[in-house]
Formats: structure tokens, sequence, C-alpha cells
């Protein structure tokens, strides 16, 4: 027990600081802003309790929010992705397939579950962060398509560091 909090904790660190140090900072022709601490909310074991995945997905976002100085944008879009998450699962998964030890990876679940599991929530998590961020319908088509071109690449970051890093 005390291994895996570890665990989570050093993954939160981890993705936090490539968050704010590496990806903060890339951007492609104002397009394409990847999110890859999103990734620790998606990993979460799926025996979270709600009120812990709360806490936790309004605290990466924060965490997020004080780095880059944005404030509350990630923090409540994190909460969101964290309040649909038990929602989406339910959605796509039967209740016969999730075991109580299992873990929503790949490897666990299978590409085609993970991916779909993936988009959905990664998609509520931009779009949401994108138009609070200009919390304006006034430029839609520019706002979506940042959103689309992000998710795009938020999403390969997320499946190769599935086949990389959590192979677990």
């Amino acid at each position: 027990m005390i291994r895996e909090i570890l665990h989570y904790f050093v993954m939160f660190v981890i993705l936090v600081l490539v968050q704010v140090l590496l990806l903060n900072n890339i951007q492609f022709s104002g397009y394409v802003n990847p999110f890859l601490y999103v990734l620790f909310i998606l990993l979460l074991p799926f025996s979270t309790p709600k009120v812990l995945l709360l806490i936790l997905s309004f605290s990466l976002g924060l965490v997020v929010d004080i780095f880059g100085n944005t404030p509350g944008i990630h923090a409540s879009a994190c909460t969101f992705m964290g309040f649909l998450r038990p929602l989406v699962i339910r959605t796509i998964t039967s209740r016969d397939s999730i075991e109580v030890d299992e873990l929503p990876r790949v490897r666990h679940m299978g590409m085609g579950w993970f991916f779909r599991y993936s988009l959905i929530l990664v998609a509520a998590h931009h779009l949401f962060l994108f138009f609070i961020e200009v919390f304006s319908f006034h430029g839609f088509i520019h706002t979506f398509l940042r959103s689309i071109f992000s998710i795009v690449f938020t999403l390969v970051l997320i499946l190769i560091s599935q086949f990389i890093i959590f192979r677990e």
C-alpha cells in the first residue's frame, strides 16, 4: 500500500515537472499545447474513491496553475475530468470486465478500450480548458482547432508513454 502511494506520488511529481519545465514551453504555431500531466488522472486505479479522485484532480491542476501562473484554469479542467472519469468508465466498460485490482492501462484493458477512455477524457479536459481560457465563443473555430490539435498531440504522447514508460 505504501509502495503504491509512493509510486503515484512520484508519478505526480514527474508529470508536473515534465509539464511545467518542458511541455509548457512547446507551442507549434499557437495551435498545439501538449498537456501530458492529465495522464496522472487517467492512470489512477479503478478503485480510487470519487472524493479522493476529485481532490487529486484538483490538486494536480492547482499545482500546474501555480507553476504556470494560470488562475485556476487547469484546476477547474482537471476537476471536470476527474468528475467525468467514473461516468466514462461505466459507459465504455461492462461491469464484468473490470476487476478491483486492475489498472487502467493498455496492458490490462487493451488498446481499443484505453484509446476510447483516453480520447473521451482528454477531449473533455482540453475543450473545457481552452474554452475557459478564452471565456468566449468569439473565435470559436480557432479555439476548437487548438483543442483538436492539442488533443491529438496529447493522445500521441499518452500512448507512447504507455508503451515506453508505463509497461508495468
